[in-house]
């Protein structure tokens, strides 16, 4: 009896120290899965965000060169990015590219942004933005004031872009009459004006048809002398304009305008003393005479936003392309004294700068 009960009580306590023993595997194995699951957390909470990576592909010259205006566009897409919390080096990375005014370069460009990887490219113009959607038909794109993206074949319409492309435009097909009639109200006595284009130009035929119905209106004639690119014979063309008896010029966009072309298309509107009226701020602030159009730098500050909206997730194709808001006119009055020519105080009084 006695023997039977302390075999029991031996087994009792056998099966207790087992249990124990089990117990505090259990409770190891436990605790060593909660510590590798806490310390993966803790490492994932701690490795650093990927940081976005943007491209900026340019026609432009770099602004490195000396022959470059300052980068008042580019600043002005710095500054929007900063408006929306983005610090370039910190939470941002922008990767730039130039084409030193040589179409021909941007696709080779474009590739390299593609084989870095970027997010998104930003295009500031139709050349650059046609380079980047042929080498990266899947990477956002977002134009930044580029002409008119539609006759470009970049986007199915403004509110409906479709593909990867979106953006801000500059274009307006009546700002060929505006400009028109601006210059008009400078040189009331001249009858034959001109609009210098580079005949590759998208845009160039539909805004020259709105030029001449504006032309017509102020009983004045308007001839469109065209270049070829990438090396025009504007000798030649300022040669057909006084062959022409043309007293005033208008100037088309395209790379035409790029600060390529800049300083020897100056050269000549000096020579021949011609008044002329610009697309773009920066060819008034090389010593051009006047400018009016889309206030560029707040279309660029405007394009920021797409690159944010993207980064969040939006699609290129659900944003509608932007067109420009602000306009405004730039005259450089010691333009006016080479060419000996006195802005009518009308004008002068209209101007959003004068420089003088």
């Amino acid at each position: 009896m006695h023997n039977t009960l302390l075999k029991r009580f031996l087994s009792s306590c056998s099966n207790n120290r087992k249990s124990k023993i089990e117990n505090l595997k259990s409770w190891g194995i436990f605790s060593i899965a909660c510590a590798f699951a806490f310390g993966g957390a803790v490492a994932q909470a701690q490795q650093p965000k990927s940081v976005p990576r943007i491209g900026y592909l340019s026609r432009d010259l770099h602004p490195a060169d000396s022959r470059a205006p300052a980068p008042r566009n580019l600043e002005a897409f710095r500054h929007g990015l900063r408006e929306l919390g983005y610090v370039e080096g910190k939470n941002i990375t922008i990767e730039y590219r130039y084409a030193d005014g040589r179409n021909e370069r941007l696709p080779a460009l474009a590739e390299e942004l593609v084989r870095l990887r970027v997010d998104i490219i930003v295009a500031d113009s139709i050349a650059s933005a046609r380079a980047a959607k042929k080498m990266a038909s899947t990477i956002p794109i977002v134009m930044a004031s580029v002409g008119d993206p539609i006759v470009a074949g970049l986007v199915s319409s403004l509110a409906q872009p479709g593909g990867n492309i979106t953006g801000t435009t500059d274009y307006s097909a009546a700002l060929l009459g505006k400009r028109l009639e601006l210059l008009k109200e400078v040189v009331p006595k001249v009858s034959r004006f001109a609009f210098l284009n580079d005949e590759s130009s998208a845009t160039s035929k539909p805004m020259f048809k709105e030029g001449e119905a504006a032309a017509q209106a102020l009983g004045v004639k308007l001839q469109l002398i065209e270049v070829k690119l990438p090396d025009p014979d504007l000798e030649g063309a300022f040669r057909a304009m006084a062959k022409e008896r043309i007293g005033a010029l208008i100037t088309g966009s395209g790379t035409l305008g790029s600060s390529l072309h800049r300083k020897k298309i100056l050269e000549l509107v000096e020579q021949a003393r011609m008044p002329v009226i610009y697309t773009t701020e920066p060819w008034v602030t090389a010593g051009g005479l006047m400018y009016y159009g889309a206030n560029d730098p707040d279309l660029f500050r405007r394009a920021a936003t797409f690159v944010d909206k993207i980064l969040k997730g939006a699609k290129p194709s659900d944003l509608p392309v932007e067109q420009p808001m602000k306009f405004e006119l730039v005259i450089n009055l010691k333009a006016a004294k080479q060419i000996g020519l006195t802005m009518p105080p009308n004008v002068l009084a209209r101007a959003d700068r004068v420089i003088k």
